[in-house]
């Protein structure tokens, strides 16, 4: 009883107290940055801004897009990126996936709308540095959007800080109004932004066009797709580097091809991309997906064929052997020498770290993949600080050819576009002079492919294009090879199945914790 009673007098004393200073309970936490004190100053400005950057996907998301594509294999099966290759998850299973890419693009829009809702209290002397990051948080934003719209279709469509009490009544605007929102968004933003970069890293005008150009591509809006692309390209401030085999190393790092990534830094922001891709051999337990023989057959031979072609010379018993020069610079395969010196066998019984079947982490096809491995980050492969492009001047060009035969507006240009990507010095492939629609819709979706492998693109261009249901389902094949150098094997994993509905699949479910908080969000058909 008396500790009761000291409590009271305890409680009582301290609102005799209070009732003395009514702004006591005021204050402004000490734990974090408050409004009471932001939005002031420039630097509150460009410090909110660098905020939403964060919400790019990280090494991650990145690496994982073509692993659930026809190109790719996701490493480890109890992944929640290996459910969705196998076809088997529904609105509450791999969370960690599906609902992790809703949630982080929800708080890099929310966060942007903090940004844009009370940017303009800031007082400064530079309006412009102002405009231009508004510029910066708007194609962010538009960004997320693209990410949301192509994996779910109809989803909320927020432009002002949204509260808790509001989230809960949310509804999906149609894909077409979300569509509309993005094109908008990106135009506006790029009226707002500069032509060269002021800051390494950060957004600029060709940067936003660029944007738009593949959003309006992904939409199915073809002449504008084309239009904003050409824009990208009459800015004559990207242009190709010289190097395919180089574009991927710290060389190369802000080079004329590189229009949008996300920057990196040793010891500061490092990503561990060695790990995710580098062969077991080097670094072992760790590497997250491995490239299929789908990939690999799709590199053309040196002479422009392709290696079902009976004119092409290609030679299963030594499938390696000239073929497109981008073959060698992004995929692994035996014979190849290593960044430790060392020779990559993944042969069954080859005996190495590195053999089909050597352990969980092991490639199970028998490739690996080469893009961003680079010999700085060998001795330490979770403290990279290569950038991750996120969009570069090929993909432009390709999209501004894709966008034109789909427009059914074939002229010397669509030629042109494809041909500088294929013609870039070390790549050096034979031109290309069909003029077809349909010819040249198979050698432009195929030049995606090997120009693009594992940047994060593969998986969106398949579902786009409606063919996946054609090139995902069935089981996995790996490398060919032969053991007595008369007899080929080629690598099968028949105990795994990749599945593809297409009645369902090309929308991802809206998560089930979603919809169990708000059900106003209705589910996609069939989930």
């Amino acid at each position: 009883m008396d500790h009761f009673k000291n409590i009271t007098l305890m409680i009582i004393t301290m609102l005799s107290f209070l009732s003395c200073d009514k702004d006591l309970l005021t204050t402004i936490p000490n734990d974090r940055i408050s409004s009471e004190i932001f939005w002031q100053t420039e630097q509150d400005a460009i410090l909110a801004a660098n905020g939403v950057y964060l919400f790019i996907e990280d090494v991650w998301k990145y690496v994982h897009w073509d692993a659930m594509s026809d190109i790719g294999h996701v490493t480890l099966q109890w992944r929640g990126e290996s459910l969705i290759e196998k076809g088997d998850l529904n609105a509450g299973t791999a969370q960690n996936v599906i609902h992790g890419h809703w949630n982080e693009c929800f708080k890099g829009i929310q966060t942007a709308n903090i940004f844009l809702d009370h940017v303009d209290n800031v007082e400064t002397l530079y309006p412009e540095v102002i405009e231009s990051l508004k510029g910066e948080v708007k194609t962010l934003r538009a960004l997320f959007y693209i990410r949301l719209a192509s994996l779910f279709g109809d989803v909320p469509l927020l432009t002002k800080e949204t509260t808790l009490e509001e989230s809960k009544n949310l509804v999906r605007n149609p894909i077409s109004d979300v569509w509309d929102f993005i094109g908008k968004e990106l135009t506006e933003a790029a009226a707002l932004l500069p032509e060269v970069q002021v800051e390494k890293g950060r957004i600029t005008k060709g940067a936003a066009l660029a944007l738009k150009a593949r959003a309006m591509l992904y939409a199915g809006r073809y002449p504008e797709a084309a239009a904003v692309a050409k824009e990208v390209m009459d800015l004559d401030v990207y242009s190709l580097y010289p190097s395919y085999e180089k574009l991927f190393t710290y060389e190369a790092e802000n080079c004329e091809e590189i229009i949008f990534d996300r920057q990196y830094s040793k010891n500061i922001l490092p990503s561990n991309i060695f790990q995710l891709t580098t062969p077991n051999s080097i670094w072992p337990q760790i590497n997250s997906f491995v490239p299929t023989k789908i990939a690999v057959d799709a590199y053309q031979m040196k002479n422009g064929k392709s290696i079902d072609d009976p004119d092409s010379n290609f030679d299963p018993f030594d499938p390696y052997s000239n073929r497109d020069p981008r073959f060698y610079y992004t995929i692994l395969a035996p014979g190849d020498q290593m960044l430790n010196s060392e020779i990559y066998d993944s042969r069954p019984n080859s005996g190495t770290a590195d053999a089909v079947g050597y352990s969980e982490n092991t490639t199970a096809t028998g490739f690996n993949v080469k893009k961003y491995l680079n010999i700085e980050d060998l001795d330490d492969p979770s403290n990279c600080g290569i950038n991750l492009i996120m969009l570069r001047y090929a993909e432009v060009l390709l999209i501004y050819a894709e966008a034109k035969i789909e427009a059914n507006q074939i002229d010397q240009s669509v030629l042109d576009a494809i041909n500088e990507v294929r013609q870039r010095p070390d790549v050096n492939m034979p031109l290309i002079d069909v003029t077809s629609q349909t010819e040249l819709r198979e050698v432009v979706r195929n030049e995606r492919l090997v120009e693009l492998a594992f940047e994060g693109l593969r998986y969106f261009d398949i579902r786009r294009w409606r063919i996946a249901e054609d090139v995902v389902p069935g089981i996995i094949y790996g490398m060919t090879y032969s053991e007595d150098g008369e007899n080929l094997k080629t690598i099968s994993l028949p105990g795994f199945v990749k599945t593809f509905d297409k009645d369902r699949d090309y929308l991802w479910p809206i998560p089930y914790r979603e919809r169990e908080l708000n059900p106003s969000l209705e589910q996609n058909p069939n989930w």
